[in-house]
């Protein structure tokens, strides 16, 4: 059984992880490794710029959004097939174990991002109004 008391702090936690996790990512890609020698090697595997491009908005999407609980069921959902394409990526090239650089850490990430679409918002998430999940006010009718 969930237990509500502690089920939206267990969601805001795996929120925070999963957005510092992208931030540490796109770090390692522009400060680390670099981000021209990233593009060219994924260019040279074959992978389109449309692909190159969608991975970046789905990481800058969860660096940004996830972290405060914006749209948090949407950019978990949009950055799935990311993160499964990046485990597809080592997998074929590393194998499945992390010790290898495989592909088990990706896709124990990606999983994550599917449960936290599951759960949502967790507590303390930014309610932003006409947003899915926002606060909505009703105007209340004019009467004279």
């Amino acid at each position: 059984m969930i237990d509500p008391r502690t089920a939206p702090y267990a969601a805001m936690l795996l929120r925070i992880a999963l957005g510092s996790l992208f931030i540490l990512h796109l770090y390692w890609k522009f400060e680390i490794l670099g981000f021209e020698h990233w593009w060219i090697s994924l260019h040279n595997a074959g992978y389109p710029a449309a692909l190159m491009i969608y991975v970046l908005l789905a990481e800058s999407a969860g660096a940004l959004l996830l972290i405060p609980g914006i749209l948090t069921r949407w950019v978990s959902l949009f950055a799935v097939p990311a993160i499964f394409g990046a485990a597809h990526f080592w997998l074929a090239r590393k194998g499945l174990f992390f010790t290898a650089a495989g592909a088990e850490l990706p896709l124990l990430w990606g999983l994550a991002l599917v449960v936290q679409a599951l759960l949502g918002n967790g507590a303390y998430a930014v309610k932003v109004p006409h947003l899915p999940g926002g606060q909505w006010r009703r105007r209340q009718p004019v009467t004279s």
